[in-house]
């Protein structure tokens, strides 16, 4: 690292120091866990050079590494009302929902009414001082070697969501986690973990949405972690909504067992710099997934998406569909990246990226990629960029639509190919609201 970067990484160390490293409420393995991932931050630092982290070639975390925060490790909240997070809420009383602000979780607000009595939902900060043995998987699967960022939000575990699911248990309602920031004229960091472990045969559906209560600057730098059992199935939607001021960094890391299924939603609607890695691992003979993601962006939004699906096993099955909404100056970048080892025969995988441009001036850098050792596979990947269809828009307008309002049907359409495939209704309801708004604000700007 040169001297101006180490400067960077310095603040976030000696806050570390302070808050972190002394902490008597963990095992000596997550201690040690702990001080093994601030050292790699210190080695590694954030991904600013230009060389050396291809990764980040089309986004520049600069404007993050820069920043100056107020909280690097955020004081518990004052006292939030439930009227608050209404915004937020899907599935009334209904789904399950745990709530963090500012990287705590708030038992006040948060409500399980419909969890069989053998599943375990708790925080992550309960869980790491009296049940240590639930937390053990904790990075194991999502390495911080190579990510400055990965090893941040390890260094700094803290709180976060844990789910386990035993083995033969279905849960019939979604369980909804919510991560939002509220310093209200303070600028924060907060770095929730969620760990979420399927037994043998289970069943269940997570969400995950960021956002925040106020426009106050922020950066939520999220790690995941998804264990799939045999015959496991989960249903994992992602929703980012932060304000415009806000950064948002986050990573997943999936393993999947034999037979197991796995389907993903990410959503990202906000946030002046957004980017997500997903990666999946198939690790077990005839495990499937299923990857869908939708993003838009106006003005001078950054949303970059990093989806990499790694076959191991013989008789796997991926599918990727991501589509791009972008108007304004805006950004958009997908890197696509399907790997299938020697031992994977009988591979399929397909991988799609299609984007929207509604501006002249928005981009789109598209990178899919095949990395193929075996010899008997169906593997394929495509990627579009284009505008609205002229026609199409002609004829609505022809029946009397007039122009914004068929831009919106259109864009609509574009969309549903995503949709289609959200199962949960107060989910998808939700979703059609943010590409109402979305749309509506960049014609306000346009």
């Amino acid at each position: 690292m040169t001297q101006k970067t180490a400067t960077r990484e310095r603040r976030y160390v000696e806050a570390w120091n302070d808050a972190i490293a002394s902490a008597p409420d963990v095992s000596a393995e997550l201690r040690a866990l702990r001080e093994s991932a601030i050292a790699k931050f210190e080695e590694v630092g954030f991904p600013t050079a230009r060389r050396g982290n291809e990764a980040w070639k089309y986004t520049d975390v600069a404007p993050i590494a820069s920043a100056d925060f107020d909280d690097l490790v955020p004081p518990l909240p004052v006292r939030v009302a439930t009227e608050a997070l209404d915004q937020h809420i899907m599935g009334g009383s209904v789904w399950n929902r745990m709530v963090f602000v500012d990287g705590h979780w708030v038992p006040s607000l948060t409500s399980l009414p419909s969890l069989p009595p053998q599943v375990t939902v708790t925080s992550l900060a309960r869980a790491m001082s009296l049940h240590p043995h639930l937390v053990r998987d904790l990075g194991h699967y999502q390495s911080y070697d190579e990510s400055g960022f990965t090893a941040l939000n390890t260094a700094f575990l803290r709180d976060g969501a844990v789910l386990i699911v035993p083995h033969d248990t279905v849960v019939e309602e979604p369980i909804h986690f919510i991560y939002l920031s509220s310093s209200e004229g303070r600028s924060s960091v907060t770095q929730p973990r969620t760990l979420v472990s399927m037994g043998r045969n289970s069943k269940a559906a997570v969400i995950e949405s960021y956002g925040a209560l106020t426009d106050s600057a922020s950066l939520t730098n999220a790690v995941s972690e998804f264990v799939l059992d045999e015959g496991a199935h989960l249903d994992a939607w992602r929703l980012q909504q932060h304000s415009a001021e806000a950064y948002h960094v986050g990573s997943a890391q999936v393993r999947l067992g034999r037979n197991s299924r796995f389907t993903s939603g990410a959503f990202d609607f906000g946030g002046a710099i957004a980017r997500h890695t997903l990666s999946v691992a198939l690790e077990g003979e005839g495990s499937e997934c299923t990857l869908y993601g939708l993003y838009m962006t106006n003005g001078g939004q950054h949303v970059d998406n990093q989806v990499l699906v790694e076959h191991v096993a013989p008789h796997t099955t991926s599918e990727q569909i991501y589509k791009g909404v972008l108007n304004g100056k805006s950004r958009g970048v997908f890197h696509g990246s399907i790997t299938v080892q020697q031992a994977a025969q009988k591979t399929n995988a397909k991988q799609t990226d299609r984007n929207l441009l509604l501006s002249d001036e928005a981009e789109v850098d598209t990178k899919p990629a095949l990395w193929i050792y075996a010899d008997d596979v169906r593997c394929g990947h495509g990627a579009a960029c284009g505008k609205l269809d002229d026609s199409a828009l002609f004829y609505l307008q022809s029946r009397g639509i007039d122009e914004a309002s068929a831009k919106r049907m259109l864009v609509h359409g574009f969309a549903n190919e995503v949709l289609d495939h959200v199962g949960l209704t107060p989910l998808r309801v939700h979703l059609e609201q943010l590409i109402t708004a979305t749309l509506r604000s960049s014609e306000r700007h346009a």
